[in-house]
């Protein structure tokens, strides 16, 4: 049975994401240009938070939209089936700052990935990256923008992320197999 060591609870949870909008808000001047763009599926909710903090912080509502790469992976010729999950993206990209959320930063493949789908979207000024979790292990020169926590593991460890959106307790852990 795989060992769960607690890296995140619910209340770091919380400062965590609160801190990672204030550093959106100060590198981003001009609020109304900012999209939050969470990745299905581990993103999307974490997008719907940051989008939250950053209403509080910028005084005004941040558009967030919804993004599925399964289509867009270099992993589909390898017995992958993907899942395929809505794509909603609230207003045009062309000229923004898209926030491309996620939970886990890893190989750098999704987000390889995210940025191609992004490309046939729109051209945003500018994407920048934000995970809540950066584990390392990199296969692509794919760097995070606001990271939540930098977590060295093994490549035979995970990290899981228990949401309450999805029946979770807002807690991250780390599974060693």
């Amino acid at each position: 049975m795989p060992e769960r060591l607690i890296i995140m609870n619910p209340a770091a949870l919380q400062r965590t994401l609160s801190r990672m909008a204030h550093e959106i808000a100060e590198k981003n001047d001009a609020s109304n240009d900012i999209i939050v763009v969470g990745v299905q599926r581990g993103g999307v909710h974490l997008a719907s938070r940051l989008a939250t903090q950053l209403e509080q912080i910028c005084g005004h509502p941040i558009p967030t939209g919804t993004l599925d790469v399964n289509f867009y992976r270099d992993d589909l010729d390898t017995n992958y089936t993907p899942n395929v999950q809505p794509t909603q993206i609230p207003a045009d990209i062309t000229g923004k700052v898209v926030v491309l959320v996620d939970d886990v930063l890893f190989s750098g493949r999704t987000t390889r990935a995210a940025m191609d789908a992004l490309k046939d979207l729109g051209r945003p000024r500018r994407i920048q990256l934000a995970v809540l979790v950066d584990r390392g292990h990199r296969e692509l020169p794919i760097k995070a923008d606001f990271v939540g926590k930098s977590i060295p593991t093994a490549r035979a460890e995970n990290v899981d992320l228990k949401l309450k959106e999805d029946q979770g307790d807002d807690t991250v852990y780390l599974e060693r197999i």
